[in-house]
């Protein structure tokens, strides 16, 4: 039983960082590309998915943990 956990935590600390790589702070996805926006805008569309998907992770990383 204990060698599943470390692989479930081992395999959500992968996509964490993943996950995080992918958001870009202030950017939004199309930071990612070059894209330059200075204004500040909401979350939406995928990158809300993405930010709650984040939250889940975490959450479940540290309740496995």
């Amino acid at each position: 039983m204990e060698t599943y956990l470390y692989v479930a935590q081992i395999i959500l600390a992968i996509v964490l960082i993943a996950v995080f790589l992918l958001q870009v702070r202030g950017g939004g996805l199309g930071g990612i590309f070059g894209q330059q926006t200075g204004m500040y805008r909401t979350k939406r569309g995928i990158e809300k998915t993405l930010f709650r998907f984040t939250i889940v992770l975490m959450v479940i990383f540290v309740i496995i943990s």
